[in-house]
Parts: C-alpha cells; sequence; structure tokens
C-alpha cells in the first residue's frame, strides 16, 4: 500500500509538472529531502526485500547438488519467503535433524542471525518400531551433536546455533523467536498425541517461545480430502489440512495464509499407501523397479503450505 501511495504521488507530482509552463525550471517546489514518511519508507524497504532474495538465492545456489536435487519439490526460495524468514531472524525449526533446511537457514539467517534446532520429546522416540536402545541413547546425544553439525555449515557469515528438544526449551528463549518452522514434522507429533500429548506440547511450546506477531511456517503431507481423520492420523505420513488448521487456532494462532506451490496433484495416496513410498525415501519399491520408476514419476508428496501467527 504504501509503495502505491509513493507511486501516486510521484504520478501526481510529474503530472503537475507537465501543465506549468515551459520556462519554470523542472524540479522547483520542494525542496530536496522533503519526501514524505510513507514515500522515504517505501524506498528503504523495497532494496532490503530485494537484497534478501538475493541472498538467499546465492545461499541455494551454493548448496550440494544432492540437495538441490529436491528444489524442484520443495521450492526452498519460494517457501521461506512466503513464511517472512530474513537474515537476523531467530527461528525455530522443528525435527531438523542433520536437517534439509537447516544447512540453508544456517547460511541465510546470517550473523546476526539464530537457529534453534528442536527435537521431538525423548520420550516420544520409544513409540517408534526402530527405535532400539542405540538409537535412543544417539537421540539423547543429540542436543550436544548438533550444534557442531550446524558449525560445518556456518561458514564466515552464518547463524548462531543451539539445540534442544521439546518440552524443554530454556527459559532465556521465551518470547525470542520470530518464526518456528514445522517443515514434514507434525505428523508424529499428531500419531502420538494420544500416548503423551506431544502435539499439543508442541504448539504449547511453539506459542512461548514466539515474540507477540511472530510467525508458524508449516509444510506438511497433505491427505486427500476424502481421507477421513482415522486414516490421517499421521501414521502414514499425511494430515488432513482442515484438521491442521483447526490445531493451531485451538492453540491460540491466526491463520494468516495458505499456498499451494508445494502441491503435488499426482500424488493420490491409496487406502494402504504410505507417503514414504514416494521420493526420495522410496521405501515400498526397493526390489521392484517398475513400481519405483512410477512412483519416480509422481515424485514428492502433496503438501499444505500454512502461514499462522501469534497474535500481537
Amino acid at each position: 500500500m504504501k509503495t502505491i501511495i509513493y507511486l501516486f504521488t510521484l504520478l501526481l507530482a510529474l503530472s503537475l509538472g507537465a501543465c506549468s509552463s515551459s520556462d519554470e525550471p523542472q524540479g522547483t517546489g520542494s525542496a530536496p529531502g522533503a519526501e514524505t514518511a510513507a514515500e522515504t519508507e517505501a524506498m528503504a524497504s523495497a532494496p532490503a526485500s530485494m537484497d534478501s532474495s538475493a541472498r538467499l538465492a546465492d545461499v541455494l545456489a551454493a548448496q550440494p547438488e544432492e540437495r538441490q536435487a529436491r528444489y524442484a519439490y520443495r521450492h526452498p526460495q519460494e517457501t521461506l519467503e512466503f513464511f517472512g524468514i530474513e537474515p537476523g531472524m531467530t527461528v525455530v525449526e522443528v525435527l531438523p535433524g542433520r536437517g534439509w533446511y537447516s544447512p540453508i537457514l544456517v547460511s541465510y539467517l546470517g550473523s546476526e542471525g539464530h537457529l534453534v534446532g528442536a527435537d521431538y520429546p525423548l520420550d516420544m522416540w520409544s513409540n517408534f518400531s526402530f527405535a532400539d536402545e542405540a538409537f535412543i541413547e544417539k537421540r539423547r546425544a543429540w542436543v550436544e551433536t548438533w550444534p557442531a553439525d550446524a558449525a560445518e555449515w556456518r561458514g564466515d557469515d552464518g547463524a548462531s546455533a543451539e539445540a534442544t528438544r521439546i518440552g524443554e526449551f530454556p527459559e532465556n528463549l521465551a518470547g525470542t523467536a520470530d518464526a518456528v518452522l514445522f517443515i514434514r514434522a507434525l505428523h508424529n507429533l499428531n500419531r502420538f498425541e494420544n500416548v503423551g500429548d506431544y502435539r499439543t506440547e508442541a504448539l504449547r511450546d511453539t506459542m512461548m517461545l514466539l515474540k507477540p506477531g511472530g510467525v508458524v511456517g508449516v509444510v506438511q503431507h497433505q491427505a486427500p480430502e476424502e481421507r477421513g481423520l482415522e486414516w490421517a492420523d499421521g501414521s502414514r505420513g499425511y494430515l488432513n489440512k482442515g484438521a491442521v488448521i483447526a490445531f493451531f487456532e485451538a492453540a491460540g494462532f491466526e491463520l494468516v495464509a495458505e499456498s499451494d506451490v508445494n502441491a503435488n496433484s499426482r500424488d493420490v495416496p491409496g487406502a494402504e499407501d504410505i507417503v514414504w513410498r514416494l521420493p526420495p525415501s522410496l521405501n515400498t519399491s526397493k526390489d521392484n523397479p517398475d513400481l519405483r520408476a512410477q512412483y519416480e514419476e509422481i515424485g514428492e508428496s502433496n503438501r499444505m503450505t500454512l502461514l499462522f501467527r501469534k497474535p500481537a
């Protein structure tokens, strides 16, 4: 709107100049530096936004080829810009692991930024069938080891980083986050909600972490509308979009916007399908080249992309 006001003012000035005497020097009337506040803010803000976009493009171009191969499905430039992520922010990323987005964020947020990696609660991991004792011990050590991983991505101008767990955020982080990102991380929290209120705890922590007006970015495998909530409980990787919106609104967040940037209409799962049949996992077709080719043709999952805000 401010940009529109500025353009309208500029056009009006040009129009008045055209109607004046041809003997009158151009540029008379306002002293240099007498622009309105709206004009000044519009002119100052545009280059910053362009600089952020260019920085993000440079960061993405510098990523390894295997990460760049996923851009066609994950659209990191468009996704992070939709969420309003900017250099210098404090961002919490839920379930980063060695992460796909984490190296991008560490580089993009810059030396004034801060990335907080937030793992699932430790006791939640025991609900997974693959979680043997060695795995649990590795998750236990994750809070200590992940910042070292992040340091490898930092370079000369990257963000600082720390790690913690849902349910264990230190008090000094309360009200400090500009954004919390749930990127393909909500389904397991919902899957085990009835076991330990993990989804409820995660959203409560999110509200606590965010500054007033801070945002939550969600990218999540989206169930077909005709699938019921029981099918889309997270155990197959998929969630119902209406249910996700209801979760956040019940927790006190406002839905700001939604985008189809990560949508994929080719992903139409059958009643017995799981999301991990698709790339990059391809878990169900390792011994079936023809089926594998079909899933590769579909590409990665259909994903909702939602933006919520903590009330100011």
